[in-house]
């Protein structure tokens, strides 16, 4: 789309104040063809549902996983000066943050046409910064274009019911004329990157779940303290912790785009995690379609990925979990890596910092891919107590009734983006 096509209300976002977005963020559910049946709110949608224009998903998108430029990594850790500290996964920023710039999620959406995957994680820059710091939209909008991948028609399948869909969510969630986005993280590749950040720091892991030390961690006593190891379960639900913010953070950033496009939608949990990746049990709700299994030793299911679109760092998508961190390892430290010398950036001399981060060796990676091993062997997956694949936030998007808003409402309880929206973007 040609800048000259954009809508006027292309021209009112890039000069609407960031503060209203702020604070003139609310959940706004009832869309054009809603019907909530009974309740004080009882109301039917006078409307055809209206789907987002192609426009308007991208500006969501790259809101929520764009990519913002060259990562700026992180400098120094006195432990291994003056070696750079090389914990990024990827050389790309993106536009939310991410714990040590580990970046093992990605985003998927769905609509009335079909489902779709997004991938910015490992890209390079897509757009080039100004001497002020800063991007032109329309030029980004257009790099995110080419990297979406359709894998299958039709909306998402996940029936508007319990025990798929909380009770309070089954009117609205996913439905005709609605966009739901999804990101999804990969916990087995966020805890073997944690691994190496303690390992890099001295540290190992004991299983306090089973109250007993990893068999064969003290050879590698040089490496890393290994009478006073750090529990398992520690480990495990601080990557969880980091890839939850990672995923909350794209949906807040998505949740900010609506407010100047005037857009209704909310971000939200009442999505069953399972059936979103399509291992409920229910052949009916297939969902994203990720590979899972059970097993008796485990409480729920536990997905590990989607063959050929994204995969976990894990088995079955690998041999073993050597193979694994391997596949980590060269994501860091092979072409487009962020710790590649040939890989551009923004720096002055860029092959001179990218190359002056430490490769991690064959003596690290064995002692890494030990623990990780030890997890998966003893508890039949990795990571052991949490899942191999994560998703529990989600952004949904769409077009505002607002002839419900206002008979139940009094007058502010949408924006004037709100009001303007059919007239500045349709």
């Amino acid at each position: 789309m040609k800048e000259t096509s954009y809508p006027p209300g292309f021209k009112d976002l890039l000069r609407y104040p960031f503060v209203n977005a702020l604070f003139g963020r609310h959940s706004r559910r009832f869309f054009l063809g809603a019907s909530i049946p009974d309740g004080y709110f009882a109301y039917t949608s006078r409307h055809e549902p209206v789907p987002l224009s192609e426009l308007e998903q991208m500006l969501i998108l790259t809101a929520m996983g764009g990519n913002t430029g060259w990562h700026n990594l992180i400098m120094r850790n006195a432990r291994y000066a003056p070696h750079l500290s090389n914990y990024a996964g990827t050389a790309g920023g993106r536009t939310f943050p991410s714990a040590a710039g580990f970046h093992t999620s990605e985003l998927f959406y769905t609509d009335d046409a079909g489902v779709y995957f997004v991938a910015t994680r490992d890209a390079p820059s897509l757009a080039d910064r100004s001497n002020e710091g800063l991007l032109d939209t329309g030029a980004l909008l257009e790099a995110h274009r080419s990297r979406i991948t359709k894998i299958r028609d039709g909306r998402l399948p996940l029936p508007p019911e319990v025990p798929h869909v909380e009770g309070h969510n089954t009117w609205v969630a996913n439905q005709p004329g609605t966009t739901l986005f999804i990101p999804v993280g990969d916990l087995a590749q966020h805890v073997i990157a944690a691994l190496c950040y303690y390992l890099q720091n001295g540290s190992c892991i004991y299983d306090d779940v089973h109250h007993e030390p990893l068999e064969g961690i003290a050879r590698f006593r040089h490496l890393c303290d290994v009478d006073n190891p750090l529990p398992l379960t520690f480990l495990e639900q601080l990557s969880l912790a980091e890839l939850t913010a990672e995923l909350a953070c794209a949906c807040f950033a998505g949740m900010l785009m609506l407010q100047p496009i005037g857009l209704g939608g909310w971000m939200y949990d009442g999505i069953d995690p399972n059936s979103i990746l399509g291992a409920s049990g229910d052949p009916a709700v297939t969902g994203l379609g990720f590979r899972y299994d059970t097993d008796e030793r485990w409480p729920l299911p536990n997905p590990t990925g989607l063959a050929g679109i994204f995969e976990g760092f894990c088995p079955p998508h690998y041999r073993d979990m050597r193979e694994a961190v391997d596949a980590l390892v060269a994501r860091k430290f092979g072409p487009g890596g962020p710790f590649h010398p040939d890989t551009p950036g923004q720096y002055r001399d860029t092959p001179a910092v990218r190359g002056s981060a430490e490769v991690h060796s064959e003596e690290f990676r064995e002692c890494v891919a030990l623990q990780a091993q030890a997890i998966y062997d003893r508890f039949g997956k990795f990571p052991g107590t949490v899942p191999s694949i994560f998703v529990l936030t989600y952004l949904q998007a769409h077009h505002l009734d607002l002839e419900f808003y206002d008979r139940f409402y009094q007058p502010g309880a949408y924006l004037t983006t709100h009001r303007q929206h059919m007239d500045r973007w349709h």
